[in-house]
């Protein structure tokens, strides 16, 4: 048994997924197959994305159905391959069907947390200064 779905488990898991600031991440555009893995992915960043998927940047791809992704890194010793599906929703896409775009570890975090990233609203606003 994995653990119950809250508590010290759950954090560590999200917190493991999260990427450290300013690292370069790239959203491939489009629909991916995700049967691919490794070396499907790096194919992908390095021939249509043109990319170089062995310098350490994320490179994230998005299934058909949208509701799994799955990020290829480098960390200096081999690819790593983190995925993650959403149990209800989706994961907001750029709407171009080929290319990628640019995205800071930021807008990363809270793509995975199944937020839009692209418009985020802000709860609240401060009334007055002191």
């Amino acid at each position: 048994m994995i653990g119950p779905r809250s508590g010290p488990m759950l954090q560590q898991a999200v917190s493991a997924l999260a990427p450290p600031p300013g690292v370069h991440v790239w959203l491939a555009c489009g629909v991916t197959d995700m049967r691919k893995g490794f070396d499907g992915l790096a194919s992908l960043a390095q021939q249509q994305l043109g990319k170089d998927p062995f310098c350490g940047q994320l490179f994230v791809f998005r299934g058909r159905r949208g509701d799994l992704v799955k990020v290829l890194c480098w960390d200096g010793q081999g690819l790593c391959l983190f995925s993650k599906r959403l149990e209800k929703g989706h994961f907001v896409w750029p709407q171009a069907k080929d290319g990628a775009v640019s995205l800071t570890a930021a807008q990363l975090s809270m793509l995975l947390e199944g937020i839009d990233w692209r418009m985020p609203l802000r709860t609240w606003r401060p009334e007055k200064a002191g």
